[in-house]
């Protein structure tokens, strides 16, 4: 018996020798490696067994925490999406959230409880909702470390217990570290939260102490197990220089953290002032990112992992595409098109005016217009031009002519004809005079109207112009005087009758003739109202005003033009500017971005894969904030509204902008 007590005896000193040795020295078996990074260039200011294989802890919820901000501004996940809990996830061990299976919260909340408080629950549950299963989700983690240019980092879980071959290095998860900052700069505050609403709780940041303890730090994440060690990838920004710093195998968080601060003071030493920055590519969105990279017994009920129902998703054209046939137009019958054409016809004769009486000049302007008679008027009949002519002077008593007579057919033919006939008491047929006489009897105005239209006179000889003086009481002289004084040698010859007989009847004619004659007949035409109107005496001119041209017809009539132009008020010019772009005012947003490169290359890419709707938009990219977004500007709401719809459906982040 005694001897069984001492063996009992020894083997409790034992343990408790080896118990105290383990409480003293924690994580002496974790080897130590190091790393100091100029965030700005990426260029590498320390660093100690910084490509030695490692276990990372909880640093790897940094690789989960990228892959689902990639997700999201892909279009794949949303931050309210509902998240179904599984039996894998709620079994993981501490640090947890508290995470129950079936249970569902939104997605928002696995980030915040992931990336402060470390939560292994909830870094289980992100990985399985974006692959659908852990195996899916950590080969597509190893994919985008290998993308990231992290060549020694193999994943196999996402919350970072230990696990076989689950392995990194303290550079890799430097240059990881560095991506976050740039490839989400609209995520990466949340690094630096001390504390973080998740739904179910409120959670503390279990890098608190290093970020209320180094001034400039804002990120970003703690890790610890045995075999690791305490480990920690931390940020911090001193005027225009930014630190990125990794330490792997801490033997506490007090000593992890005092390394880390020594770390950081010598990065702050050894950057450049002056440092051109370079931004690192982002890791592309996988190929078979569209395709839930499930289990084949995902879908069982019961089964470990098991998540709410997998939805399989595939891109791939299966057959080529053709276009439908224009549809069949519909041939018109006879009968339509016939009833057409009548309609067509009695709306045309509706809409049309009546066609003047024959013998008018209104007749004779409207088949001069149907013709396309221009160039010269028509010829007078022969038998118009015969009763027109004037008759030959009379010789006087001794049986000689008193002077040469004029060419037949001129104006100084007509006026000796009107001054013959003054003499004898009566217009002689075929004058001038005769000719006004006739215009004033309703009886002969349509055959006066035909007449005037037809004749065309004879060109005036080129000689010396002739002035007649003669005394006041001479009729014919003054008539003949008055004729010469009124016709303008550069008026047109088609107006050239008219104002002859007009001038020649106000002439002839006794005070208030011209303008009793038209109104003495019930049946006045428009001709004989212009004529009445020319004739009207005009009002005598101030002695200072501009002195009257030889043709007082034209003078009067331009004056009356220019004094109803003068007085008429002037009308007050409004512009009116009307958009042109018939409410383009609408474009889309297709995600922000760290460089213009990437920003083009996403407006191209989309352009390529959404033509159908984005075809008119004008592709734009914008700088705020330190990202570019790509944008389609240009389109209508309809357009806009409908772009984003397929984008959404194809997996594309898309935002409406409106205006």
């Amino acid at each position: 018996m005694a001897s069984l007590l001492g063996r009992i005896l020894r083997s409790f000193l034992v343990v408790a020798a080896i118990w105290a040795v383990t409480l003293s020295h924690p994580a002496s078996a974790a080897p130590y490696a190091a790393i100091v990074m100029d965030a700005r260039s990426g260029e590498v200011l320390y660093e100690k067994n910084a490509d030695t294989r490692l276990h990372p802890a909880s640093l790897t919820k940094m690789m989960t925490l990228y892959i689902a901000f990639q997700a999201i501004e892909a279009g794949r996940i949303h931050l309210d999406d509902k998240v179904t809990i599984s039996k894998n996830a709620a079994a993981q061990p501490p640090s947890r959230l508290g995470l129950k299976a079936g249970q569902k919260i939104a997605l928002r909340y696995l980030i915040r409880a992931a990336a402060v408080k470390s939560a292994n629950d909830a870094a289980m549950a992100l990985g399985e909702y974006v692959s659908g299963s852990q195996e899916g989700f950590a080969k597509r983690m190893t994919k985008t470390a290998r993308a990231l240019g992290m060549k020694n980092s193999t994943f196999k879980n996402p919350n970072g217990l230990t696990a076989e071959g689950h392995l990194s290095t303290a550079r890799d998860m430097n240059i990881l570290g560095r991506h976050l900052f740039y490839d989400f700069p609209q995520y990466y505050n949340i690094f630096s939260r001390r504390t973080a609403d998740a739904g179910i709780a409120t959670v503390a940041n279990t890098n608190s102490r290093f970020l209320d303890g180094y001034e400039g730090a804002d990120g970003i994440k703690t890790g610890y197990t045995v075999a690791a060690g305490f480990n920690l990838t931390a940020s911090a920004q001193r005027g225009k220089k930014r630190i990125i710093a990794t330490v792997f195998g801490g033997t506490s968080t007090a000593a992890r953290n005092a390394k880390m601060a020594e770390l950081m003071d010598l990065g702050f030493g050894a950057a450049r002032n002056n440092v051109r920055e370079k931004v690192p590519q982002a890791a592309p969105l996988p190929d078979d990112a569209l395709v839930a990279e499930a289990l084949d017994a995902i879908d069982e009920p019961g089964a470990a992992g098991g998540a709410a129902k997998t939805v399989r998703v595939s891109g791939e054209v299966t057959r080529s595409l053709r276009p439908k046939a224009r549809p069949v137009v519909p041939e018109v019958p006879d009968a339509v098109a016939l009833a057409i054409a009548e309609g067509v016809e009695d709306a045309l004769g509706e809409a049309l005016p009546p066609p003047a009486p024959e013998g008018t000049l209104e007749a004779q302007a409207q088949k001069l217009v149907e013709a396309e008679l221009v160039t010269e008027p028509p010829e007078a009949p022969a038998e118009l031009l015969a009763e027109v002519a004037p008759t030959p002077r009379p010789e006087d008593p001794a049986g000689t002519v008193a002077e040469a007579a004029p060419p037949a057919n001129t104006l100084d033919a007509q006026a000796l004809a009107l001054a013959d006939g003054s003499a004898n008491g009566a217009a002689p047929e075929g004058t001038l005079d005769a000719q006004a006489v006739a215009l004033a009897d309703p009886s002969l105005a349509a055959t006066q109207d035909l007449a005037l239209a037809a004749a065309r006179p004879v060109a005036r000889p080129d000689q010396p112009e002739v002035v007649a003086e003669a005394a006041p009481d001479a009729a014919p002289d003054a008539a003949e005087v008055v004729l010469a004084e009124t016709v303008d040698p550069v008026a047109e010859p088609t107006d050239a009758p008219v104002l002859e007989v007009m001038q020649l009847a106000e002439a002839a004619a006794p005070d208030g003739a011209a303008e009793a004659a038209p109104a003495a007949s019930p049946e006045v035409s428009d001709v004989e109202q212009v004529a009445a109107a020319v004739m009207a005496p005009q009002p005598e001119t101030a002695p200072d005003a501009t002195p009257a041209r030889k043709a007082p017809i034209f003078e009067s009539v331009a004056s009356e033009i220019v004094l109803a132009e003068a007085e008429a008020p002037a009308e007050e010019l409004v512009v009116v500017a009307k958009s042109t772009s018939g409410g383009r005012h609408w474009g889309v947003n297709v995600g922000d971005f760290t460089s213009r490169s990437e920003a083009e290359r996403a407006l191209l890419k989309t352009a390529l894969a959404e033509s159908a709707t984005l075809n008119q938009g004008l592709r734009k990219i914008t700088q705020k904030g330190g990202s570019y977004h790509a944008n389609f500007m240009g389109l209508t709401e309809d357009q806009a509204d409908l772009a984003c719809r397929r984008l959404h459906a194809r997996g594309i982040s898309c935002e409406t902008l409106g205006p």
